[in-house]
């Protein structure tokens, strides 16, 4: 039975990648690319440049010259082509244009993604304990237990590994204190400059990228994190440190890498908050709605995020059945995906999501 499974298993992912080619070279294809037009009503639109004008319009995009308007017009092109790939390879999910359809891949993983070096442990890092796991809720969600901040936006600026950092001391401050306390980003990319043990040379660098684990290890250093009212975030990495070390609210006791085992990372979410997480975007960047389930999709990771819940009744056309989903934070704004939101299916470390895993405890 496993042996024919197998067979029909790989037969269906030819077929899809032999469409996903051919499709490639119909035009008519890209009239279908799903266009959200707000949050009520979609549109088909009737042509390439109906979709950019709109795009503009919605995002309000203002280019400098005749030059670059046709030149981020033909990028736009191309990833109306890219975000029917998508839609073929994981047709689970709703891809179409984002707000960074004019953005070629290389300009998308520079600006808005950002995670860097190699992922040995630091030397205050330990390996998070193995927990129980048989009485597991079903469904989990640390937004409707208060742990979870508001979505918010890095810009253009190669800072989500400060913005998953946060989020987990956000989330395990909370747990030891119970308040909620929105933390400072741009603490950890004018001061942080922590190196990757295993990489020389390779440093937390502002909005040139970084590594969560080297964040929590400078934030035990440092004593801890300050308010984001108190040292608010600029998308910059031009200034100078202003940390004022008698306005820091929430400090690191110690941090923790999660194993690998799916059950084990959904244990240390319920038990100990949201956690941080590395993954591969490719597929983030046309990302509408719905579960990221792609047939193929590369564990290189490069940019941080927050996970905050799981759930257990993602439907998953394509596999003909119910998929339970990670539920991510990001932080892109709340215009992006599913109110800043992305989910992506548990099950086969999609996308590298059980790769690097990390847990922190907050000081009382």
């Amino acid at each position: 039975m496993d042996y024919y499974f197998k067979v029909f298993f790989s037969v269906s992912l030819l077929f899809v990648i032999l469409s996903v080619s051919a499709g490639e070279n119909d035009g008519g294809d890209d009239l279908l690319i799903r266009q959200v037009v707000n949050e009520a009503e979609p549109e088909v639109l009737s042509s390439e440049e109906d979709h950019f004008s709109h795009f503009k319009r919605k995002f309000g995009k203002v280019y400098g010259s005749h030059e670059e308007h046709h030149y981020r017009f033909s990028v736009f092109r191309a990833n109306l082509r890219r975000a029917m790939r998508h839609q073929k390879m994981d047709p689970s999910a709703s891809h179409g244009v984002t707000q960074f359809s004019d953005l070629t891949p290389s300009e998308f993983r520079r600006k808005h993604l950002g995670v860097n070096g190699g992922f040995k442990l630091p030397s205050d890092a330990n390996q998070a304990p193995i927990l129980p796991t048989q009485n597991l809720p079903d469904e989990f969600d640390w937004r409707d237990r208060g742990a979870v901040t508001p979505v918010k936006n890095q810009g253009s600026c190669g800072s989500c590994w400060s913005f998953s950092t946060t989020g987990a001391l956000e989330g395990a401050h909370f747990l030891a204190t119970g308040e909620l306390v929105s933390l400072s980003e741009q603490q950890l990319v004018d001061c942080d400059h922590e190196c990757d043990p295993e990489q020389e040379g390779s440093c937390d660098a502002g909005c040139n990228g970084g590594l969560m684990n080297s964040a929590f290890e400078y934030t035990l250093k440092t004593g801890g994190l300050m308010r984001e009212e108190d040292y608010p975030y600029t998308g910059t990495d031009v200034g100078s440190c202003k940390l004022d070390k008698s306005k820091i609210v929430a400090s690191v006791s110690n941090f923790s890498v999660v194993s690998i085992n799916e059950d084990q990372i959904a244990a240390n979410l319920v038990k100990n908050g949201p956690l941080a997480v590395a993954i591969n975007a490719a597929y983030m960047q046309t990302y509408i709605g719905g579960v990221s389930c792609p047939y193929i999709c590369s564990r290189r990771l490069n940019h941080g995020v927050l996970l905050v819940g799981y759930g257990s009744a993602g439907f998953a056309q394509a596999r003909f059945k119910e998929k339970p989903y990670w539920i991510i934070k990001n932080s892109w704004g709340d215009s992006w995906g599913e109110n800043g939101f992305y989910k992506i299916c548990k099950g086969r470390n999609i996308c590298g999501v059980d790769s690097l895993v990390s847990t922190v405890a907050a000081s009382v």
